[in-house]
C-alpha cells in the first residue's frame, strides 16, 4: 500500500468525503488526534511540514499528514524538485495524503499526477471529476442512498436543476431533506419545493454583499438569522465554499471570463456562477486569498478548541467590515 496520496480534481465535495476515510484509519480518537496534522501548504513553513512528516506515531501504528494546496508552495521545478525528494525520505510509519482542487484540463499534465505514474508503488494519485449534468439526477439517487434515505425520480430532477453539478451543496440539500422526513419515507417533489428553494445560499449571498459593501451592521444581523435556522458548522462550509468560488471566479474575470465561463469552470448552477460572478467584482484576488486565508486560521481554532465558531464568525464580520 502507497504512503503517500495524491487526490484532486474539480469536486471538492468529494475530494473532502476521501479525507474523511483517511481519518478512520485511527480507531481511537484520542490518538487520531494527536498523530493527525492538517496542513495548507500556502501558510505552512518547512519546519513545521518536516516535523509533522517526521515524528514518530504516538500510541498508533502510524501518523496522518493532510496537506492541502501543495501547488500554491511548489510553483516552481527547483522547489518541487526537493519537495519531492522530501516525500522519497518520508518515513513508513507517516501517511502523507495531498490534495488540491485542479481544473479538468490540467490534469494529466499535473507535477504530481506525472510523479506518481512513475513512482506507482510510493504515491497513489485519484482524480475526483465533478458528474456532468445529465448524470446528476442518478448521482443525487445514490447519494441520497449513501446517506440513508430514498427519493423520487422527479423529486431529483428538480433538485438536479436547482443546484446543478454542485455536489457540495447537492449533499447539503439532501441532509436537510432526510432531516425534513426524519429518514421515515421516501423524498417527494413536494418535499423539494418545500425545503431546498436554497433560502440559505440566498443569505449567505446577502451576507457576502454586506461584507463587500463594508456594512457591519447588515452582515451582523445577516450571521445572526441564518444561525437561528442552520448548524454553524453547516453555515460555516457554505461561507468558506463561497469566498472559494469568489476566487476562482475572479481569477477567471481577470482572464477576461463571464459569468458563462464561470458556470462552466466551477460547475455551478447558473443562478450561482451569476451572483458568484457580481460578488467577485467588488474584491481583488489578493483581498480574496487574504480573507480565505483568515478563513483557515479561524478553522484551524475552531477545530483545536481556542475559540467557538460563533464567536469566530462575530469577530470575522467586524474585521472585514472594519
Amino acid at each position: 500500500m502507497p504512503a503517500i496520496y495524491f487526490l484532486f480534481g474539480n469536486d471538492e465535495f468529494a475530494i473532502t468525503r476521501k479525507l474523511k476515510d483517511f481519518d478512520s484509519d485511527f480507531t481511537d480518537p484520542t490518538s487520531a488526534d494527536m498523530n493527525t496534522a492538517r496542513l495548507d501548504a500556502r501558510s505552512v513553513n518547512e519546519n513545521d511540514l518536516n516535523t509533522a512528516v517526521n515524528a514518530m506515531p504516538f500510541l498508533a501504528k502510524r501518523r496522518l499528514v493532510l496537506l492541502a494546496n501543495p501547488s500554491a508552495k511548489y510553483n516552481n521545478s527547483s522547489t518541487r524538485k526537493k519537495f519531492l525528494e522530501f516525500l522519497e525520505k518520508a518515513p513508513e510509519t507517516t501517511r502523507i495524503v495531498m490534495y488540491e482542487l485542479v481544473d479538468p484540463r490540467d490534469m494529466e499534465k499535473h507535477w504530481l499526477v506525472k510523479w506518481a505514474a512513475k513512482n506507482e508503488k510510493m504515491i497513489q494519485a485519484r482524480a475526483f471529476m465533478l458528474p456532468r449534468l445529465k448524470d446528476m439526477t442518478s448521482w443525487i439517487v445514490n447519494e441520497m442512498k449513501q446517506q440513508g434515505g430514498q427519493i423520487e425520480p422527479g423529486a431529483a430532477d428538480m433538485l438536479k436543476d436547482m443546484v446543478g453539478v454542485d455536489t457540495r451543496q447537492a449533499g447539503m440539500e439532501i441532509a436537510k431533506l432526510l432531516t425534513y422526513v426524519n429518514w421515515a419515507r421516501q423524498v417527494k417533489v413536494e418535499d423539494v419545493e418545500a425545503v431546498c428553494i436554497v433560502t440559505s445560499q440566498q443569505s449567505v449571498f446577502d451576507f457576502v454583499d454586506a461584507l463587500s459593501n463594508g456594512n457591519g451592521k447588515s452582515a451582523q444581523h445577516l450571521l445572526h438569522r441564518l444561525l437561528e435556522t442552520e448548524d454553524p458548522f453547516t453555515l460555516w462550509g457554505m461561507m468558506v465554499r463561497q469566498f472559494r468560488l469568489l476566487i476562482q471566479a475572479r481569477e477567471i474575470i481577470d482572464g477576461r471570463g463571464n459569468k458563462e465561463a464561470v458556470a462552466r469552470a466551477l460547475g455551478v448552477h447558473p443562478f450561482v456562477a451569476e451572483k458568484t460572478t457580481s460578488q467577485a467584482a467588488h474584491f481583488s484576488v489578493e483581498t480574496l486569498e487574504a480573507i480565505y486565508h483568515r478563513l483557515l486560521k479561524i478553522d484551524e481554532g475552531v477545530k483545536t478548541g481556542q475559540v467557538t465558531l460563533d464567536l469566530a464568525m462575530d469577530t470575522l464580520v467586524v474585521e472585514l467590515t472594519n
